[in-house]
């Protein structure tokens, strides 16, 4: 079963490419942050929902809940379906260390080895679906 999109792939892709270049021009230092974090909140968010909708068409399932606050949430991977309380397979993060994520600006291990991922559950790791960009 495939995704229904809310975001078009042509305002998908024009706002994470905004996202993209904001945060590469300062590509090592603080002014890459800076710029990206400085662009509209609808940016931000459409580019945080847009990559969401893309895990989920890669990853089609409902076992892990990739949650990036305020912007978003999506199920993912196939396995067991989750369906009250609290799910047993979470992965959550900012939105800024989730775009760097799905844009290979850093990849899972270094993320979630820094604390800016919380995974918890046996089935919460998305490094073979990471980065998203091709």
């Amino acid at each position: 079963m495939s995704i229904k999109r809310r975001i078009s792939d042509d305002d998908g892709r024009a706002a994470l490419e905004s996202w993209f270049r904001a945060r590469s021009a300062g590509a090592d230092g603080a002014d890459g942050a800076e710029g990206a974090a400085a662009l509209p909140r609808s940016t931000r968010a459409t580019a945080v929902r847009y990559t969401l909708e893309e895990l989920a068409t890669r990853a089609p399932g409902n076992s892990v809940e990739v949650r990036v606050p305020p912007f978003g949430v999506c199920q993912c991977v196939e396995g067991p379906r989750h369906t009250r309380g609290t799910p047993p397979n979470v992965v959550e993060m900012d939105p800024a260390t989730w775009l760097e994520l799905a844009t290979g600006l850093t990849d899972w291990e270094a993320a979630v080895g820094t604390g800016k991922v919380l995974a918890s559950g046996s089935r919460a790791n998305l490094s073979d679906w990471m980065p998203l960009r091709p």
